[in-house]
């Protein structure tokens, strides 16, 4: 038997829930300067129940080319991302108008 899901009672293949999230979501882009005197780009906003965090984490790290973490509600980048973040956000599938880049 396939799965259902327990929010929307689709299956698992059709299950919209997170396409919703996606665009209910206020996000924040802004740089922050750590040790050093490096540059972390900080992702802030998205909610880790309704979206794969580590996922989203893991797709964001390869598309730059850089380390970084999640934690405590906030995804890091190491490096000044923040031009950039925005166009990558929109082509995962978030709406441009809930992202605010600083």
């Amino acid at each position: 038997m396939t799965d259902i899901c327990p929010k929307c009672g689709l299956v698992k293949e059709l299950c919209v829930c997170e396409a919703i999230a996606k665009e209910s979501q206020k996000i924040k882009v802004y740089l922050e300067k750590k040790k050093f005197n490096k540059f972390y780009t900080i992702v802030e906003g998205i909610d880790g129940k309704e979206i794969d965090f580590k996922d989203l984490t893991k797709k964001l790290k390869s598309e730059f080319a850089c380390g970084g973490t999640s934690k405590k509600g906030k995804i890091e980048l190491q490096g000044d991302h923040k031009n950039r973040v925005k166009g990558c956000l929109v082509n995962i599938g978030f709406s441009p108008d809930a992202i605010e880049v600083k």
